[in-house]
């Protein structure tokens, strides 16, 4: 047998027994000590440059002392078990024997060191996380300071109508002497029961002083079928109280007693990009402006002799946004980067929904709200949860026993995995990937396209039966590295498709970090160091700045959310389409 050979025998040989039957590189038959402790960084010898299974490269001083106390072992055990079994066990002898010995012993050095490198890139996104993880918590609620009041709709001063739905009404709205720390367009409009030209006591100094005039909103949802009791509106509509913070509740019904009780919703940890109900309440329905012509029939009899709908429903006060994204998109054109950044922030709230197990099922332009930072970049929230999957029973996986299971809403922008389901006694929907599925539909309007699955004619798609090459190409000016994210989420079969979470770390890696992806070799090594640069960059432009942008929001959120093991994925996802290129 050759040397060659042998080395290369013992190589795999050790690969193969190691993984099969230790599982812990480093202490399998005394070959080696067992690698540093996760986090374990800077006991690191320094000069060292080495890849996953490449001989370390000398820049500094000798050889750590890991490697020496290995090759040490590795030949002494080479020569005192030689003689006993390496005849026997692979019928060689003499130099060939050694040889495979020390490639056997070759192979789980390497594989210790490739595991101690992962230990520490695991471990330095870990205290990385940590970090950004206090820094990207949503500031207070804008009502902390009135705790215990908001829980009535007599306290609150209702605007205009600010749109409709299929299930609610919205209005704008504001408190008495609310504190001003809530930053919304300022909104026009007179007050119930006042002329166009009259203003609520105060207005006019908060108007001059610059401050919004109806900084919340309430959406008045439509009562058909839920009774007028308290507990049974708040149970049948608990999807809508998903967002809603630890307080929410607290006035009337009591969020401790409510939360503990089996029918309740998951209680949904706050995210900027997903809207905070602030105050939840059921009140008698209220004459508002152009309830009688926008929606007579859900009225109350008392209110409308033709109307179906019960005297007392549910309220939700929740901040006032300038906008939708689909009255956004109507407006402006927003760049390729900046659509890239629009589209990256439906991710990360998406990623954050399927942390929690739950989905939101109905994401369209529709129901994602927009406001502008200082510089004039949207900045997106997830909105109306009528429709989310969110019960602590069954997570994600929706069983689908019978056409009557609800399936979400919007079927347009259903994902195919849900559209195409069929009920049976072991039926069951996996929601896992299916918000994401329509973050990539809702990417073409984003990036100035009709959404093919809302488009007439010939260009019209249906998630059903649709096939990936009918997708229509997004416009040259939208980065390569974006439109094969597009594709990669429109994927049919939802095991194709990426997680919003990878998904995010893609968009991540394509706008900042390009100086990574372009290194020929790729190593974890210099990952983190270029987290370590983000980071300390991504601290210095938070602290130097009175109010975060759009840009250090996201990188804070990204470095919040940061796992080596999705940011690897999202890697070697970019470096894969870029070589096919």
């Amino acid at each position: 047998m050759a040397v060659r050979q042998a080395l290369g025998r013992g190589l795999q040989l050790g690969r193969e027994l190691l993984l099969r039957f230790t599982g812990k590189p480093g202490r399998a038959y005394g070959l080696g000590r067992p690698g540093p402790a996760a986090g374990c960084v800077r006991g690191e010898r320094p000069g060292w440059a080495a890849g996953p299974g490449a001989e370390p490269r000398r820049i500094g001083l000798g050889l750590p002392n890991r490697l020496r106390f290995f090759r040490q072992s590795v030949a002494g055990l080479a020569a005192r078990l030689q003689r006993q079994f390496l005849v026997r066990a692979w019928g060689c002898a003499g130099p060939c024997g050694r040889a495979v010995f020390l490639a056997f012993g070759l192979g789980l050095g390497l594989i210790e060191e490739k595991q101690a490198e992962s230990r520490r890139a695991v471990s330095a996104c870990q205290e990385i996380q940590a970090i950004f993880t206090q820094k990207s918590k949503p500031g207070p609620d804008p009502l902390d300071t009135r705790r215990w009041q908001g829980f009535r709709l007599e306290e609150y001063l209702i605007g205009q109508s600010i749109g409709k739905g299929c299930s609610a009404a919205v209005y704008e709205a504001t408190m008495p002497a609310l504190p001003q720390n809530l930053e919304v367009t300022k909104s026009t409009g007179s007050l119930p029961g006042r002329g166009p030209g009259t203003s609520a006591p105060g207005e006019e100094q908060e108007q001059a002083l610059g401050a919004p005039a109806f900084p919340l909103a309430i959406k008045m949802m439509w009562n058909i079928s839920a009774g007028s009791s308290s507990e049974a509106i708040l149970n049948t509509m608990s999807q809508e109280l998903v967002p809603a913070s630890r307080v929410a509740l607290a006035g009337e019904y009591g969020a401790v007693t409510y939360r503990k009780s089996k029918r309740g919703p998951k209680q949904l940890a706050p995210h900027p990009n997903i809207i905070r109900v602030l105050r939840a309440f059921t009140s008698s329905v209220p004459l508002l402006p152009g309830a009688l012509v926008d929606y007579p029939d859900v009225l109350p009899p008392r209110l409308h002799p033709e109307g179906l709908g019960h005297g007392r429903t549910l309220f939700l006060v929740m901040k006032n946004y300038p906008c939708t994204l689909r009255q956004y998109l109507r407006a402006n054109t927003p760049s390729p980067r900046l659509a890239t950044m629009m589209m990256l922030q439906l991710l990360e709230g998406v990623d954050h929904l399927v942390q929690q197990g739950i989905a939101h099922r109905d994401l369209k332009s529709d129901n994602i709200l927009v406001e502008l930072d200082p510089d004039g970049c949207p900045w997106l929230v997830i909105a109306d949860f009528g429709c989310c999957l969110a019960d602590e029973s069954i997570g994600l996986q929706l069983p689908f026993s019978s056409w009557y299971v609800d399936r979400g809403g919007n079927g347009c922008l259903m994902a195919p995995e849900v559209s195409t389901a069929r009920p049976g006694p072991r039926a069951v929907i996996d929601y896992s990937k299916a918000d994401a599925w329509a973050v990539g539909a809702i990417a073409y309007e984003i990036f100035g396209l009709v959404n093919p699955f809302y488009s007439q004619g010939k260009a019209h798609l249906e998630s059903r039966s649709y096939q990936e090459a009918q997708l229509p190409a997004l416009p040259e000016s939208v980065p390569p590295d974006v439109r094969q994210l597009v594709r990669a989420l429109l994927q049919r079969e939802a095991s194709k498709r990426p997680s919003a979470r990878v998904a995010a770390n893609v968009l991540h890696l394509s706008l900042w970090g390009e100086q990574i992806l372009a290194l020929k070799n790729l190593k974890l090594d210099k990952m983190v160091g270029w987290l370590l640069q983000q980071s300390a960059a991504t601290l210095l432009a938070n602290r130097l700045t009175e109010k975060c942008c759009v840009e250090t929001k996201m990188k804070m959120l990204f470095l919040a959310n940061l796992e080596c093991e999705t940011l690897c994925q999202a890697a070697l996802l970019l470096c894969s389409w870029r070589a096919a290129l």
